[in-house]
């Protein structure tokens, strides 16, 4: 099992550790619930250390990245953040990622720590402008520190401006006595915050100056059992549940990150513009359970006779709503927000309303 350099810490702190995506990882600290709830009232900070990251660089760096990934980089500047995925040339999803621009001809694309032999090879086999690639994902370590307080108790690590830094930019700053650290506003938990990049060597003295500068603000340690729950609160995508190589971005509902302009010739480009125009048999919506049930993965969904109109594809128990909640694919018409759904659990069927998320809007 591969090892995050904030290994041994999560181990002292009394993580309990799982294997997850081949990386040994904290799935929790104090309890799920508990750290959920911190991310979204105060700021906690997760070890995503285990996600891939490329390098894309030369003259030919932004044509190769507008061919491989759906959304426009056209739009993007330097020091701004896209998010964005990789088509699979057959309708399919091969990872959902996330673009930063240095410059015209220097890109870091942030991907799945599950997916990244698999989006390496991808976008190699993909590369015939001559771009100049460098799969550096053993090379960083990083932090999410998300939450309404998370930017106030950054600022004091760091001369640089970032309270009130732009959603979705980045800057290269030094952060906590360590300098070329990549500040970036960005997270998947919906309650704002930064990501964090750095050298591994790095890793133990910037995690410590965190948890100390947050200390003031009641930060905690955030294990990936959280990141599930506060992603899904929030009707972010989970690749693997909710998107895969199977699954179209505009079926999944991420049309808005796939750009019909002028030039944009990514791969798949003919396809999902027709599923844009001519509509998809399925959808990825959200739903609130009207009676106390947890949905979860694989789980029909029903309509009130019990015909079978779609599967769920993440659910939980919302530490905020305390209501089950989830995602699923679901048949035309019953998408429609407010329809009443039916999700299959244990052989009963019980009521769901579909809506729209994010879930929990604190």
């Amino acid at each position: 099992m591969k090892k995050t350099a904030l290994n041994n810490m999560h181990r002292e702190m009394g993580a309990k550790m799982v294997e997850f995506v081949g990386f040994d990882m904290p799935v929790q600290f104090e309890g799920i619930n508990i750290e959920h709830e911190t991310v979204r009232t105060k700021l906690g900070v997760f070890d995503v250390s285990h996600m891939g990251e490329f390098w894309v660089e030369g003259p030919n760096a932004g044509s190769l990245v507008q061919k491989v990934t759906t959304n426009d980089i056209v739009a993007l500047t330097d020091g701004k953040v896209q998010y964005s995925c990789f088509p699979n040339g057959k309708g399919g999803i091969v990872d959902d990622l996330l673009v930063y621009k240095f410059n015209d001809e220097k890109y870091l694309l942030v991907v799945n720590a599950s997916n990244i032999e698999k989006d390496w090879n991808n976008i190699v086999s993909n590369n015939d402008v001559g771009a100049i690639l460098t799969n550096a994902s053993d090379d960083f370590s990083q932090l999410a520190v998300q939450g309404p307080m998370a930017l106030k108790a950054m600022q004091k690590l760091t001369d640089a401006p970032v309270e009130n830094m732009e959603y979705y930019t980045f800057k290269i700053i030094e952060f906590a006595g360590v300098g070329d650290v990549v500040f970036s506003t960005t997270g998947y938990t919906g309650s704002g915050g930064c990501e964090i990049y750095m050298k591994n060597q790095d890793a133990d003295k910037v995690y410590k100056a965190v948890l100390e500068a947050g200390k003031e603000f009641g930060i905690k340690p955030i294990g990936l059992g959280a990141r599930d729950t506060l992603r899904l609160e929030s009707g972010f995508c989970l690749y693997g549940n909710d998107i895969d190589d199977t699954t179209s971005p505009i079926a999944a509902g991420l049309g808005w990150i796939t750009k019909f302009t002028d030039n944009n010739n990514f791969i798949d480009r003919e396809l999902f513009e027709s599923q844009k125009n001519n509509g998809v048999p399925q959808r990825l919506k959200g739903f609130i359970m009207e009676e106390r049930a947890i949905p979860r993965h694989n789980y029909e969904v029903a309509d009130a006779d019990g015909n079978t109109i779609g599967e769920v594809t993440s659910g939980t128990m919302s530490p905020m709503l305390k209501k089950g909640i989830g995602m699923a694919y679901i048949t035309k018409p019953y998408w429609k927000d407010g329809s009443e759904i039916y999700i299959k659990v244990r052989n009963k069927l019980v009521k769901a309303i579909v809506q729209r998320p994010p879930f929990y809007k604190g």
